[in-house]
């Protein structure tokens, strides 16, 4: 019986299955042992072929030659890693490799990755498919153990591979339409164009925003404070006349309590961690974008295996993962968790019945630690954020819920009704784990005990004038929340149903936000809320209603998960596809619309000689050429990570050469070549890196500063 071949999809999962699979011998494309050989592709090797592969007059962009259907669509070697994919044919087709197993990333994509190379391969061995949520030995181990037969992800692999042929379709076509008839670089896609259409559809909004005057008033009852609400329970009193009569009315006299409610209220602990809500929280705490934090999560997962699977669209459990919690609380070693996990062994506490869910769970489950002790001094600080993040959400989870009284007081004056909210907590729960407060009413506060029929004077009054705000810009947290959940941006509530897929998935929305960013359709001008640019306006503006539309591509990724699951065929839904491109094209060629470039500039591009358009990219701006064929972009300034000496802020850097300077929004300002010769001499001053995490290594907190490490560390050198 012949080696059986092992494929990977990085080169680092390749060692790593190539160490448990006792693979000794190294080669410059795999690793050899005496039952196996592990091999690795680099991300994709193979991709669907291009336009001009289907004919020779799809070489040049024209409308005429719109819309591009093939009859079947063709696979190509992506030239960057030929040398790769030639390596991995060779092992494919050897004599000695008897049949295959794909150890792939345990998802659609990671399944396209493989099948796409074994059918430009030519291989017709026999499959199986290794499915495993993280890469630990032990789950290696219970992989191996519990193999499947490829055949029963041939499905997976057909919505995979009707994914990225739907877009090809619908993207190219699109694309190359609205390119050649605006005369601008445009690009539309079906999970790209409506995510745009939502920024700017609430820049509209915010735009068409009339800010109106409204006050609330407030009554000093010496112990505590109640505020005016009127017979619909609002605070806001848009007349000024009114609402200073009402001040003057009730000062200095009789307040009677007319109701005490007291409410028990528990909120259990939240959900544990998929991809989507663990990038939103890093945005909002950390400022991580998407793509950051999925690759801080990929790195803690592949490379310290200190984490399970990240591309996960689930929040839940299945009941054969509870008998190992125990063991992985035990790898965690942040210091500051240790008293809670005592609690939780001392208390016998299970995790929260609500994270168990069998039916919540397809390809994998939460994002949790592994049963593998990991070394935390060998993360990067913004890996240990994450890290932090999941373990203390995972920590939590075992905890009771938090529990409290919300007290609500109703009471009267001269006719007038007028509440005050508190609340007593009786058990702070899993909120003592994560140190979280409550989402509070505005005038909530302490009380005094207070029963009904109690009187008051009232000493004070405070009337604070306030004004209606717009809607707030996206920030890429709430973008994100957006994308998962679109159901609230279709006017047809029958319709809602099918947005259960959302926009995209949650391992692609990171790299759809970064194509906005990299395409110049949005910017961040304060460096956190989104604003899209007039090209991105002005394209949601050209491309075909539908093409927008959150419905569109929630029901797309509906019927890819109906051929995941057996109930459409592939064929079926790329006819529909072919159908639906083709029609997208013929609305962009019917079109009446004009584009116009507000951002062209003097300087004339040095490749063709076309002008430039001057753009602001998301760490910086740039001049990029008009030119559709072109496409040459040049540098004028880039968002450093150095800090500015006088008020910390990140400096932007201007000009190449001799003439390169750092700026401040501050004003302050200095040539590059001095300041990057100061900051030099300033860093081989202080103590490295490794001499940090060995003294780190040394210790067993979490809770010390930075600088009495870097003390101590300099102390032992």
């Amino acid at each position: 019986m012949g080696k059986t071949l092992v494929l990977a999809e990085k080169p680092s999962v390749g060692r790593e299955l190539a160490a448990v699979l006792g693979c000794k011998q190294r080669e410059k494309s795999a690793m050899i042992g005496e039952k196996y050989i592990v091999t690795w592709a680099l991300g994709h090797l193979v991709t669907l072929e291009d336009p001009a592969f289907y004919g020779d007059q799809y070489q040049r962009w024209s409308m005429e030659t719109l819309p591009m259907l093939p009859s079947e669509m063709a696979l190509r070697v992506i030239p960057e890693t030929k040398a790769q994919f030639s390596a991995v044919r060779t092992y494919l087709k050897s004599k000695e490799v008897s049949d295959v197993i794909i150890a792939t990333d345990a998802g659609r994509e990671g399944e396209l990755v493989a099948r796409w190379i074994l059918e430009k391969a030519g291989c017709k061995k026999p499959i199986k498919r290794l499915w495993i949520s993280s890469q630990t030995k032990k789950a290696i181990l219970e992989g191996f153990q519990n193999l499947a037969d490829g055949k029963e992800y041939d499905s997976l692999y057909h919505a995979a591979a009707s994914r990225a042929e739907a877009d090809w379709l619908v993207g190219l076509n699109t694309t190359r339409a609205l390119t050649c008839k605006f005369g601008a670089r445009l690009s539309a896609g079906r999970v790209q164009t409506p995510t745009l259409a939502l920024i700017t559809e609430r820049e509209k909004e915010i735009a068409a925003f009339r800010p109106r005057d409204y006050y609330t008033l407030r009554a000093d009852l010496g112990s505590f404070f109640v505020s005016y609400r009127d017979e619909n329970g609002q605070a806001a009193i848009f007349d000024k006349a009114a609402a200073e009569a009402l001040a003057k009315k009730i000062e200095g006299k009789t307040f009677t309590v007319t109701e005490v409610k007291r409410t028990k209220k528990s909120v259990p602990p939240p959900l544990l961690y998929d991809l989507t809500e663990l990038q939103r929280d890093a945005n909002a705490q950390f400022g991580f974008s998407p793509k950051e934090t999925l690759n801080l999560m990929q790195s803690l997962y592949e490379r310290h295996k200190a984490l399970t699977y990240p591309r996960t669209d689930s929040r839940y459990l299945t009941e054969d993962i509870v008998p190992t919690l125990p063991e992985r609380l035990r790898t965690i070693r942040l210091s500051s968790l240790q008293p809670f996990i005592g609690e939780i062994r001392k208390n016998n506490y299970e995790i929260s019945s609500s994270c168990v869910n069998n039916e919540k769970v397809s390809d994998h489950h939460a994002i949790i630690p592994t049963e593998e002790f990991v070394d935390t001094a060998a993360f990067s600080s913004d890996e240990a954020k994450i890290y932090g993040l999941v373990v203390k959400r995972f920590v939590a989870c075992f905890f009771p819920a938090y529990t409290y009284l919300s007290v609500k007081i109703a009471a009267e004056c001269e006719g007038e009704a007028f509440t005050s909210l508190g609340r007593e907590v009786t058990l702070l729960g899993w909120r003592s784990v994560q140190n979280l407060t409550e989402e509070e009413e505005e005038d909530e506060q302490t009380l005094p005990k207070i029963e009904k029929g109690d009187t008051f004077i009232c000493r004070t009054t405070q009337l604070k004038a306030q004004k209606t705000t717009p809607p707030k810009r996206y920030t890429e947290a709430t973008l994100l929340s957006a994308m998962e959940n679109p159901a609230k941006f279709v006017e047809d509530k029958s319709m809602r149903a099918f947005l259960g897929a959302g926009l995209g998935t949650p391992a692609t929305r990171a790299d759809i936000i970064e194509k906005l960013y990299s395409s110049f359709y949005i910017e961040k001008p304060d460096g956190k809320h989104i604003v899209p640019t007039k090209k991105g306006m002005q394209l949601i503006d050209l491309v075909p209603a539908d093409l927008k539309a959150p419905l569109l591509t929630a029901a797309w990724e509906q019927k890819l998960e109906d051929i995941r699951r057996g109930k459409l065929s592939k064929e079926d839904f790329i006819d529909e596809i072919r159908t639906y491109a083709a029609a997208l094209v013929g609305s962009v060629k019917d079109s009446e619309a004009v584009f116009v470039h507000d951002n062209l500039t003097h300087h004339l591009c040095e490749k063709c000689g076309a002008r430039m358009l001057e753009v602001s990219g998301k760490k910086g701006k740039m001049l990029v050429c008009s030119s559709q064929a072109c496409g040459h972009r040049e540098n004028l300034s880039m968002l450093s990570n150095a800090r500015c000496p006088s008020c910390s802020k990140k400096l932007e850097r201007f000009g190449s050469g001799e003439k390169k300077i750092y700026v401040c929004r501050c004003g302050w300002r200095e040539k590059a070549a001095t300041f990057e010769k100061r900051l030099a001499e300033n860093r081989s001053a202080k103590v490295s890196k490794r001499d940090v995490q060995k003294y780190m290594k040394t210790q067993d907190t979490d809770s010390t500063t930075m600088a009495d490490l870097l003390k101590k560390a300099l102390e032992q050198k």
